[in-house]
Formats: structure tokens, C-alpha cells, sequence
């Protein structure tokens, strides 16, 4: 595996200083965000000299841009907060390979207005489900237009909740370009540490070949997250289901200050080391 971090967590608007500052904090590989080049997170249009700054600086640096930042509500109750998410993703789409990346990822979303990353009673109803499904499909509809795939992550507080969920959606529209983002610390909140170890198992067992990037964050012990070390997830376990199940993908922590870059890099590289060991 691969150690990459999100970009954002760099400050800074030009993506060589961003990528450089990754590398220089013992990272091989980022997530990138349009935020990084002085774009929005989501732009309506991407200039072409943006799209060559960002693979030049990737090249330079020796970072690879392992995924670029697509996040939009899907399940947003405002039909036109969706479009304007989708006209984001068309721009993005269409600059991804340019840039050197074809993996783009998601949020499947909430029917929280204000928050996309926020749980509501109304997630699990079939109106949700239903919105979220088509939003998904008109996105693979673009993917599949610019040859690239779209990775999701199964999260507590979004529609696609579980793997389970994940996994309803790959049967449902079945294209091998709907991919999985993992993150074990979003598949549970509190659990004592036998059922956390199975969660996780279970989850990756049954997302195996679909899992693209695998995220590396943590929960403290009252839910809450934290960076990678920090809190109550089983990391040499997540390792190792993911060694076995035979993933060989970037492992990109998030939800970390810029100043624990360095120590996050130090934790995950000694673990994966005696993880390849075995």
C-alpha cells in the first residue's frame, strides 16, 4: 500500500507547494482538492493551465494524485443544489485523466440541507435512497463519458450507511465504475473492540474487489473522530483485513492539523511496514 494524505490538509493555493509540503511529510500519494490550485472545491470550470500545474507538480514532487475530491450532497433536498453539484463533477470529470488521476470520489449524501456529512431521520427512507440512486446515475453517466470511475465510502451519517448499503447500490446499477472508498472509523461508533474487529471484517470481506482507496482517520472512544492513532480503531487489524483481501491501493489519512502530517506518516508507515512482513 501506497501512504497518501489529502492535499487540503496543506496550506496553500499552488499545487507544487501543496505536494511538496505531502512529500516532505513522508507522504507518496495525496487526494487532491481544486481548493488546493485557488479554485473552489467544487469548480464549474477548470482552466487547462490548472489541469497541466497539477500533473506537472505531481511529476516534480514524486506524489501521485491517487484521487481527486468530487463531494457533493447527492440526496440534497433542493433538486438545484444537486445540479449544481453534478455541473462540479462534469468539470472534474472531464480534467481528471489530464491531471493524472481517474478515480473521483464522492458523498452519496443526506437529506441534512445544511450539512452533507450530518445524519438525518430521513436517510434511510425510500424517497432518499431514490434520489441518491438517481443522482448516482446520472454521475456514472458522466464517468462513463470521461473514463473514469467514482469511488463511495459507506458512512453512518450518509444514505449508503453500511457496506451492506454499498454493496445494494453495485447490484442495483451495476457498472464497474461505481468504486468503494473504505474507511473503518466510519463503520461504527461505539463498540467494544471484538465487535469492531468484525464490523470491519465483515465490511471489507464483502467490498473487496471494489475497494479503490482505503482512508485512514480514527474514533475516540465517544465516537467522536481523531487522527489516525489517536483513538480506539484496531489499525494493525484494518491492515491486515485489507492485506488479505488483497488490496494494494493507496491508504490516504484525513482529519488531521497540518502539524501531525508528520507523526500520522511515521504511525501508518511502521504499521504497514509489519504489516508486509507477515
Amino acid at each position: 500500500m501506497k501512504l497518501g494524505i489529502f492535499a487540503k490538509t496543506f496550506s496553500g493555493s499552488d499545487p507544487r507547494i501543496v505536494l511538496l509540503a505531502a512529500r516532505n511529510a513522508g507522504y507518496a500519494a495525496v487526494q487532491y482538492n481544486w481548493a488546493c490550485s485557488g479554485l473552489a472545491a467544487l469548480p464549474q470550470h477548470i482552466p487547462t493551465e490548472h489541469v497541466e500545474a497539477v500533473r506537472l507538480a505531481g511529476r516534480q514532487c514524486g506524489v501521485e494524485i491517487s484521487a481527486v475530491s468530487a463531494t457533493y450532497n447527492m440526496a440534497h433536498p433542493d433538486a438545484s443544489v444537486r445540479q449544481s453539484g453534478l455541473a462540479a463533477l462534469r468539470a472534474i470529470a472531464a480534467a481528471a485523466p489530464a491531471m493524472g488521476t481517474r478515480l473521483l470520489t464522492l458523498c452519496t449524501g443526506s437529506r441534512d440541507a445544511a450539512n452533507q456529512w450530518r445524519f438525518h431521520p430521513e436517510n434511510s427512507s425510500p424517497e432518499a435512497w431514490s434520489v441518491m440512486r438517481a443522482s448516482m446515475i446520472a454521475a456514472l453517466e458522466i464517468a462513463e463519458r470521461h473514463n473514469v470511475d467514482l469511488g463511495i465510502e459507506p458512512e453512518l451519517a450518509n444514505i449508503v450507511s453500511t457496506p451492506a448499503l454499498a454493496q445494494r447500490l453495485i447490484d442495483e446499477l451495476k457498472s464497474p465504475r461505481l468504486r468503494i472508498v473504505l474507511d473503518a472509523a466510519n463503520l461504527f461508533e461505539a463498540a467494544p473492540l471484538a465487535e469492531q474487529r468484525e464490523i470491519v471484517s465483515r465490511g471489507i470481506e464483502l467490498l473487496a474487489d471494489r475497494i479503490s482507496i482505503a482512508h485512514a482517520k480514527d474514533r475516540c472512544a465517544g465516537a467522536r473522530f481523531t487522527s489516525a492513532g489517536n483513538g480506539v480503531l484496531d489499525y494493525p487489524h484494518y491492515l491486515e483485513c485489507l492485506r488479505r483481501s488483497g488490496f494494494t491501493g493507496p491508504l490516504i489519512t484525513h482529519g488531521l492539523a497540518e502539524s501531525e502530517a508528520p507523526r500520522v506518516a511515521g504511525f501508518l508507515s511502521g504499521l504497514l511496514s509489519e504489516s508486509s512482513a507477515r
